[in-house]
């Protein structure tokens, strides 16, 4: 396991990687990038991917750390590919979870030649209304430093019923522990969000691809999985019954079936 950083122009961009195999991996986080990076989280992060850790290297980064005003989805996939040229990678399978997946749609149509398997998980393919009416709540709770409101209206529009019947009453706990200095983070890769449209240029994405989602998504809507396989040429989509945005964390073989993917 490795807690690595690389410069990105006049700044840092944070990583971890687990695994020692040939074959590589690459995993993009969502906007809960904006309130914590995965600096010094390489143990934390591991878990999930231990079937990988033998035929791959897993790397997981966050974005660069001094985000300028403005800064957009395609910049931060441009960023992204200079991250993985820097760190040796000519070609890597690519998993975007949520704002991720934004990341990974504009990695895939703008350097082809790296991305060698896609896998879009909760995600869309532009910011449509339900993805809206989620974001610009949640930016008023962040400029209100409402950080309680914040990690549960998050939760609400993100888990299934039965993880939050079993778990709300935590919610407003972990929010104690996960608070950030600032916003400042959180309010520009959430602002990135509201201009992302990628829709006219999906067909250019050439790689094969597999579009993951949870059957009842609050976050970004159950249309969202459906556009994405409809424009993306040869693409593959697998729907989870039952959960949401979260279906990541809550189905017990996510991370199984990315794993086939990437090996068939």
């Amino acid at each position: 396991m490795k807690n690595g950083s690389i410069t990105i122009g006049n700044t840092e961009m944070y990583y971890v990687s687990f695994g020692k195999g040939k074959k590589t991996l690459t995993v993009l986080p969502g906007l809960s990038d904006g309130l914590a990076t995965v600096k010094g989280k390489a143990l934390l992060l591991a878990p999930p991917y231990k079937r990988f850790s033998k035929e791959y290297t897993v790397y997981m980064f966050s974005r660069k750390n001094d985000m300028p005003e403005g800064y957009t989805i395609r910049q931060m996939a441009e960023d992204q590919a200079a991250a993985l040229k820097r760190l040796g990678m000519e070609k890597t399978s690519v998993l975007g979870v949520s704002q991720g997946g934004m990341i990974a749609q504009y990695l895939a149509i703008d350097h082809p030649e790296m991305v060698e398997k896609l896998i879009l998980a909760v995600t869309a393919p532009y910011a449509n209304d339900k993805a809206k009416d989620a974001v610009v709540t949640w930016i008023e709770m962040a400029k209100k430093g409402d950080h309680v409101s914040l990690m549960v209206d998050t939760a609400e529009r993100m888990y299934s019923k039965a993880y939050l019947d079993k778990n709300r009453k935590l919610f407003p706990l972990i929010a104690g522990f996960t608070k950030p200095g600032n916003y400042e983070r959180f309010l520009r890769n959430a602002y990135a969000i509201l201009d992302f449209d990628a829709r006219s240029e999906l067909e250019k994405i050439s790689c094969p691809a597999l579009i993951i989602a949870g059957g009842d998504d609050n976050t970004v809507g159950n249309e969202a999985p459906n556009e994405l396989t409809r424009a993306i040429p040869g693409s593959k989509m697998y729907i989870y019954e039952g959960l949401g945005h979260g279906a990541y964390e809550e189905a017990g073989d996510f991370y199984d079936r990315v794993y086939e993917f990437c090996e068939s």
